[in-house]
């Protein structure tokens, strides 16, 4: 008996051995799961961007007056091109708000084209040459000549935000029409992706002191392109607050 104890004690500690050096499946060690990658965020410092926008301006006579006779205008800037967060578009975000803005009042509509299109395709590009006409204080040349403001009692104007501020050519838009924007309704809007409408409406109040700056509007470049129903809800809710 005693011999049968020994041999049964002896196997036993044996089968406890080979389990502790891991000889059988049930001890392997488990691998971790891989960390999530980290969240990207969202640079709502940089300007949205694009290449110059393929929409059609409105009908001009010679001395560069819209041939409707609405009593508003909407005066915009807008890019195609590589766009932040959406891709490569071909209707540029803020020419999209803008035309929405016009079918709900019947305004006039002015495309601000730029007369040397020095801006790249590319969205890193075009962040650059955006910046540096900022730092510049450039004021670029627009092509043709703006339309006859004299008959207009509210102009909307609208642009993408490039790096928190109006693009430096919006700025030749208002000084070179300072008196004629003098004693008119302004109403700005910006398509933007996080900086909001990112004191348009301050700015617009500055560069146009006589005039009345009115509450704007900001709308999500991505939004523009891929919700156009909610967006175009959100624009003639606006545009009933302002009478419309």
């Amino acid at each position: 008996m005693m011999k049968r104890n020994v041999i049964t004690g002896a196997l036993t500690a044996l089968c406890l051995s080979l389990a502790g050096c891991g000889t059988t499946g049930t001890n392997e060690p488990q691998i971790p799961e891989a960390p999530p990658a980290p969240e990207v965020q969202e640079e709502t410092a940089a300007p949205e961007v694009a290449a110059p926008a393929e929409t059609e301006a409105p009908a001009q006579s010679d001395e560069g007056e819209t041939a409707a006779g609405s009593d508003a205008l909407v005066v915009y800037f807008s890019r195609t091109g590589e766009q932040y967060t959406v891709g490569v578009i071909d209707h540029g975000n803020t020419a999209i708000v803008a035309e929405m803005i016009a079918e709900k009042t019947g305004a006039d509509l002015f495309e601000i084209i730029p007369e040397e299109d020095h801006y790249p395709m590319t969205y890193a590009e075009l962040t650059e040459v955006a910046k540096k006409e900022q730092n510049d204080n450039a004021r670029p040349s627009y092509a043709g000549k703006a339309p006859d403001l004299s008959g207009y009692g509210t102009i909307f104007i609208g642009s993408p935000v490039w790096w928190g501020d109006w693009p430096m050519i919006m700025y030749t838009f208002f000084e070179e029409n300072a008196d004629a924007l003098a004693g008119k309704n302004l109403v700005p809007f910006s398509t933007h992706e996080g900086s909001g409408l990112s004191g348009f409406d301050r700015k617009l109040a500055s560069a146009c002191p006589d005039s009345t700056v009115l509450d704007g509007l900001a709308i999500r470049g991505n939004d523009a392109q891929n919700k156009q129903k909610e967006v175009r809800e959100t624009v003639n809710d606006w545009l009933s607050g302002l009478g419309y």
